[in-house]
This record gives structure tokens, sequence and C-alpha cells, in this order.
């Protein structure tokens, strides 16, 4: 005969029998099963209800009132933002009682609104010098987010525009395709509205840099140089050396903003309440909970009515290039390249018949009297 198992309900069920069996007094039953006559009423009055409850209480002194939840899970719902941008933005507000982060964290995870991200490997540190983003205006980092089409079946390519040290977006707007023109349209309403930056960083591609000049230089970057701007880019296939901008497009991804509107006036619209929101309300960790715009300052350089001319010392040689791109060097042409078409240049005298060939700051080569052409400074 098998073993019979035993447990506090199997237990409970023969107690409940023995009492409708009436041979034995509640005392009697209570002392042969070694619980008190209390809990056998308690039992009793049950029923068939013999499963152990939760001990939890009713009520807690301390325990987050149902609104304070729903406005949390409704701005989870809204931004897609985590437990500290959510305690911060909750502060501002003046929520009262304010939950702590941590709260904050498992309401969330209750709620079943947040999923551990994957664990990615982290890059490696890289050596290349980049200039520090110190104050306002100091970098700005510009890029296009990968393209996507609009509902009536226009390609789109977000072009965004940030100030490192403030992460303040200065744009992000629709442009059909990155080529120059478009490109140099939204760069000029920056710069009339927010001034000039003594750096700006952006990756190799198109129309920031090309493959095929000297120097990488590109009609746009021209203009930029001409202005006055340190063109700065990251080495290729490295992102990460642009890494804010990068993170920041992870959160347009992230926001309700991001996905394809009817059309690109549309999606405008979308993308000028995003960045209403990143930058007035949206608080950010690496400003202590503030909005980027708290931080920002625009640039004490106005963007001038013309482009001012090119200085050099009196040491260079200054060169006209003409639309083929070249340069004339002792009656002879020497080709550069057509993107500094009516750009002035500078050589610099480094050895006998070696010449280094500057445009503004920029080294773009050097020039050989013997072989009468361009060598590159790599």
């Amino acid at each position: 005969m098998p073993w019979q198992e035993r447990n506090a309900v199997s237990e409970r069920l023969r107690f409940m029998a023995e009492v409708s069996d009436g041979l034995y007094s509640m005392t009697e039953l209570c002392a042969r099963y070694g619980i008190s006559r209390k809990t056998g009423y308690k039992w009793l009055a049950r029923g068939g209800d013999l499963q152990d409850r939760s001990r939890r209480p009713g009520q807690h002194p301390r325990a987050i009132p149902a609104a304070v939840i729903a406005r949390i899970t409704a701005l989870r719902h809204t931004h897609r933002w985590g437990p500290q941008k959510l305690h911060w933005l909750l502060e501002r507000e003046g929520m009262t009682p304010l939950p702590a982060r941590s709260t904050i964290a498992l309401i969330l995870s209750r709620e079943g609104l947040v999923c551990a991200p994957p664990r990615r490997p982290r890059p490696q540190r890289l050596r290349t010098a980049r200039t520090a983003m110190s104050a306002p205006n100091v970098v700005w980092t510009a890029d296009f987010k990968g393209p996507f089409r609009t509902g009536d079946g226009a390609w789109c390519y977000p072009l965004t525009v940030m100030d490192g040290f403030s992460r303040f977006l200065l744009a992000c707007a629709v442009v059909g395709q990155p080529r120059t023109v478009p490109t140099q349209r939204v760069f000029t309403r920056v710069f009339r509205e927010y001034g000039l930056p003594d750096v700006l960083r952006t990756d190799n591609g198109e129309p920031f840099a090309s493959s095929t000049t000297l120097g990488r230089l590109s009609r746009l970057s021209v203009w930029w140089i001409r202005l006055g701007i340190q063109v700065e880019r990251i080495d290729p296939g490295c992102p990460e050396q642009n890494g804010r901008h990068e993170r920041f497009h992870r959160t347009l991804d992230e926001t309700r903003y991001a996905g394809p509107a009817t059309n690109g006036a549309a999606q405008q619209r979308r993308f000028r309440e995003h960045r209403r929101t990143y930058n007035e309300v949206r608080p950010h960790a690496a400003l202590n909970g503030q909005p980027p715009a708290a931080v920002y300052t625009p640039s004490p350089r106005p963007f001038p009515a013309q482009l001012p001319p090119l200085e050099y010392s009196a040491a260079h040689v200054v060169r006209r290039v003409g639309p083929s791109g070249c340069f004339r060097w002792q009656q002879r042409h020497v080709h550069l390249t057509r993107v500094l078409h009516g750009e002035d240049i500078g050589l610099l005298p480094i050895a006998d018949g070696r010449w280094a060939v500057y445009f503004a700051t920029v080294r773009l080569g050097e020039f050989c009297e013997r072989a009468h052409r361009m060598q590159t400074s790599d």
C-alpha cells in the first residue's frame, strides 16, 4: 500500500470531515491536530476555502497612490523614457508624493512596460584625437539618419544637427536626398538662427566629404571652411567617434515621431514636435536632469552676409583655382580639384622644389616642381 501524502490542505479536509461527524468536540479536535480553537473556528467559518491566503495587508500607509501610477504609465506610453528621466520630470511637475527612481522602475516592470536590453560589447578605446566638447558651440555634430519612405512614397533622409556639449538639437529636417544644395539650405537656416560653431564633426559620406578629392573636400565642406569653421571627420567605419549623435538617433527611433508620416510636410511637423520635446522637456542624464535648452546658448559668431576672404601669411604663394580644377605654376597647369573652383590656395615651401599646398588651414598635399604634379600627404 503506497504512503499517503499529507499537506496542510489535506489535514484541513480531514479536520472539517471530523467536525461534520460530530464524534469529538471542537476542543478535542483542535488538541488532536495541534491547533488553537481560534484557528479551528477560522477554518470552519471558511467552509470549502482551505487554501492559504496572502498575508499582504490590504492597505499600506506609504503605498503609491493610483493617480501617481497612472501618471507614470501615461508618461511612459508618451515618451518611452526610463525611470531616471521620469523621476526628473515628475519632480519638475511638483508631483507629491514623489516616488523614488527604484519605485518607478518597479512600477514600469510590474506594468510590463520595460524589458532588459541586450548586452552589447563595448567598443575599444580609440586613440584618435578629437576636439573636446568643453562648451556650447565648440563642436557641432551632423549626420543623416537612415532613410525611409513617407506615405506618399517619397524618400526622406532626416538631417540632424546637434551641439555636442549641451546635446541641443539644432535641426531635425526632412531632406529628399543627401545632396549639397538641400543640405546647405538647412545649415544656412541653422547658422542664421544660432550662429557659427568652432568645429563641425561629421562622417565621410556625401555631401559632407568626398573620397575622390584631395583632403576629402566637398562643396559643402569648402563652404564651411570659408565660414571659418574647422571641419573634423571621424575615421571611416568608426561611428562610435560620433557616439553622442548616434545615441540621439537611437533616441529618435524610440519615440513616436520616428515613424513615417503621410508626406514630407507632415513628417517635418513630427520632427518639429520631437525637437521641441527633446530640447525643452526631456531630462538628460549627462546634464543632471536638465533639458538641453537649459544649458545651450547661441554662438557669439554670427552668420556673415558674405563669405570672408581667405588670408594667408606672407610666406605663402597664393594661386587661384580655375574652372577645370587647376592652378597655374610657371605657365603650366597643375590639377588640384574642381571642388575648389574660384578659391585661393596657399603654397608654402618645405624643401627644394617641394611645396605644401593649403586651402585655408587644410593641408591638401605636396606639389613637386620636378614632376609638376600634386602628391598626397598620406
